[in-house]
Formats: structure tokens, C-alpha cells, sequence
């Protein structure tokens, strides 16, 4: 019989304690109300997503092999969905061979194997300022120090990059180095090139995540980092179908040397044995069925309408002074307010006026930007964007 004395629980690991919830998705949770005009999720459009052609690939193989798709499968993933991702990257200027390339659930899970595989507590992974806020998480969790590299419009800054290596000793540097979330910025085929003999010279790995690669409007695509001979060795590319497909899908890869490659495939044993298989046999069918380069094609045009229309309409709703960049791809444009603006403290006015943004400062690692914020113009149609544009006026501009 009990006495009704109950013994305190342990506390939950430190890290859980410290690192905070994201932003984005909070926001996100805000704004859910279908009136809302959202400027702030990275989501892709879904009257884009090419429903019947996945219907089709699913109901083909549930019907041929049902039994070999429900079942339990490999770690490292389908062997024609990792043919068909390396024939895209060789396509795309790096030669790749099935065999380097692991499944995840997401490029996401992918950059979570990289720090399961790599990093111990206490050591140094330096990102760029601002970056994407689930690295910070994900880096966080394995308690690794995080520094930032200076950055300007273009990206990382090659000198400044040296000098943090010499004085820092990093074990990872990681790089959204094509329309960064949250910026929408490339950096330079100049400066791929520099940072990959940085890493050659001294000694440290690149993660290279490439998202939105493959949304590129206009512009000259540019070299991966991991195409370069000074970093072929040390480089993990990290890719995903969430936005060339759906990111319901919950599919992404990573391309990695043999030795870091199998260390990621031991970690995702111990996370998830492997990512679903039917949803991967699905995604080969469906690349081996349908055209998704037509397919690209049409949701790159819709994107290219959407970012002109937010680009046009910013300077009606911005105060003076205001100033944004011109991605050639991507899903974000990132914008600055005048001084003495707060984006974060105009955000609950702009959501009780139904439209939202995310604010810039939770990007970045050091140093934040009270004035920043990232908007995505993908979800909303021209339209719709011109009248959430209006909306933040009435709060920008009163």
C-alpha cells in the first residue's frame, strides 16, 4: 500500500532543457487560420504537388509487390531510389555512385546523423550568420559549440572563414551554400571553390545542404562544393524530396564518403532501422514513371511569378528605408527594416491583421538582427500576396 509520498523524477537531460522550440513552427502554429496570409512557413505550394502522378507510383507498387514494400528493409535505403538520386546528382555535375548514397527520413534526419556520427560535446561547428534554425537545433542537441563565419549578400567570407579555422579548430563547417534559408543568397562559384581548399588545408568536413538546389529561376547553376577535388574527400551533400515532391513524403539522402557513410548508416539503425519502404519503392516509381523535370518546370515558373509579385510589391509596403535582396531561386526573399525597427515586436500586429513573416533574429547564431526577417513567396499566389502585402503595410506603414 502507498503512503502517497511520490519521489521526485530525474530532470530531463540538459539538452532538452536548453535548446528552445523553433520559432518557424510556432509561428506557423499561430497562423494556421485559413484567413491568414502567410509569409512565414518555408512550404511549398501544394496545388503544385503532382498528386495523381504519386497515386499512380503507390498503386503500382502495392499492387506488383506489396509484400517486398510493407516489409522491413536496408539501412541504407531502395536500390533504385539511390540509383536514381545518383544519376541526378551526375546530372547535375557530380558524378555519383549508388552505393554513396544513404536514405533518411528528410535531410533533415540526414543532418542529425552527421552530428550523431561526428560531433562529441564541446566541439566547434562553424555555420553561416544567419543560417538555417534546425542546424542550430540539431547542433544544439549534440552539444556543439556553434560560431559564426562573417558573411556578406553573397555568403561566407573566404579570408574570414581561414582565420576561424587557424584560431578554432572546427570539426564541421555547414553550408546551405544555394538560395539559404533563411536569405535566399548563392554563394559564388569563386568562393565554393575557396572554402572546399580551406577545408582541403586544414583539415576539417563540409556538410553541404542543398534543399532548394533544384529551384532555380533564373541565373547560372553553380558547381557543388563537393565537386571540387580539395574537398571530394570531406564532404557530406545533403539532399531531399521535400521540395521537389512533397515533404510529406518525409524523404531526403546524403551523398558522404565510405567511412563518415557508414558511420551515419550505424546511427540510423539506432534512430529508425530505415526510412519507410514503401514511401522510398514509391518514389522510385514515380521517377521512373513521370517526368519530374516537366514537373520542376512548372512549379519553377509558378515560384519565378510569386517572387516578382512580392519584389514588386514590397516598396508600397516597407518603410522608407527598408532594403531586400533578389533571389534567383529558392523560396525567401530577406528583408531589413530601418533601424530602430523591431521585426519580432511588429510581428503579434501583423498576425492580428491576418498576415505573418518570420522574424530573422532565432537565425542567427551570434549577433542577431532585430530589424531582419525572412518572407517566403511560395504558398500564396500572386494575388494573394499582393493583398497580404497590403495588409503589412497597415502595420509597417500606418
Amino acid at each position: 500500500m502507498t503512503t502517497g509520498i511520490r519521489g521526485a523524477l530525474p530532470e530531463l537531460a540538459g539538452r532538452a532543457r536548453s535548446v528552445g522550440a523553433s520559432p518557424v513552427r510556432e509561428i506557423l502554429a499561430l497562423t494556421a487560420r485559413p484567413e491568414v496570409i502567410s509569409f512565414a512557413g518555408g512550404l511549398p505550394a501544394p496545388e503544385l504537388f503532382d498528386a495523381e502522378g504519386l497515386r499512380r507510383a503507390y498503386d503500382r507498387v502495392l499492387a506488383e509487390r506489396p509484400g517486398q514494400v510493407l516489409q522491413y528493409s536496408t539501412s541504407e535505403g531502395d536500390p533504385a531510389l539511390r540509383g536514381a538520386i545518383a544519376a541526378r546528382a551526375a546530372r547535375r555535375g557530380l558524378p555519383t555512385d549508388p552505393d554513396e548514397v544513404l536514405v533518411t527520413g528528410g535531410s533533415q534526419q540526414g543532418l542529425s546523423l552527421i552530428a550523431t556520427a561526428l560531433l562529441e560535446p564541446g566541439d566547434t561547428v562553424l555555420v553561416e550568420n544567419p543560417t538555417y534554425l534546425a542546424a542550430l537545433q540539431c547542433f544544439g542537441f549534440a552539444g556543439a559549440r556553434v560560431v559564426p563565419v562573417p558573411t556578406d549578400a553573397d555568403g561566407v567570407l573566404p579570408d574570414a572563414l581561414e582565420e576561424l579555422v587557424r584560431r578554432e579548430r572546427p570539426k564541421l563547417l555547414y553550408l546551405v551554400p544555394t538560395f539559404q534559408n533563411p536569405t535566399g543568397r548563392t554563394l559564388p562559384a569563386d568562393r565554393r571553390r575557396a572554402v572546399a581548399e580551406v577545408a582541403g588545408r586544414h583539415g576539417l568536413w563540409i556538410a553541404e545542404d542543398d534543399p532548394y538546389g533544384e529551384l532555380r529561376f533564373e541565373g547560372a547553376h553553380q558547381p557543388f562544393i563537393a565537386s571540387h577535388d580539395a574537398a571530394a574527400d570531406r564532404t557530406v551533400l545533403l539532399g531531399s524530396f521535400s521540395k521537389v515532391m512533397a515533404p510529406g513524403l518525409r524523404l531526403g539522402w546524403l551523398r558522404a564518403p565510405a567511412g563518415f557513410r557508414r558511420a551515419c548508416v550505424v546511427a540510423k539503425q539506432a534512430a529508425d532501422l530505415h526510412t519507410s519502404t514503401v514511401d522510398q519503392a514509391a518514389v522510385a516509381r514515380y521517377l521512373a514513371d513521370s517526368d519530374l523535370d516537366a514537373h520542376l518546370d512548372r512549379v519553377r515558373a509558378a515560384y519565378r511569378a510569386r517572387r516578382d509579385a512580392l519584389l514588386a510589391g514590397l516598396p508600397g509596403a516597407l518603410p522608407a528605408g527598408s532594403g531586400w535582396n533578389r533571389p534567383e531561386g529558392g523560396m525567401f526573399v530577406w528583408v531589413r527594416l530601418p533601424a530602430g525597427h523591431d521585426a519580432t515586436a511588429l510581428l503579434p500586429a501583423a498576425v492580428a491583421r491576418d498576415v505573418a513573416y518570420v522574424p530573422g533574429a532565432p537565425f542567427f547564431a551570434a549577433d542577431p538582427d532585430p530589424t531582419a526577417l525572412r518572407m517566403s513567396f511560395t504558398t500564396h499566389t500572386p494575388a494573394e500576396i499582393g493583398e497580404g502585402l497590403a495588409r503589412l503595410a497597415g502595420v509597417l506603414r500606418p
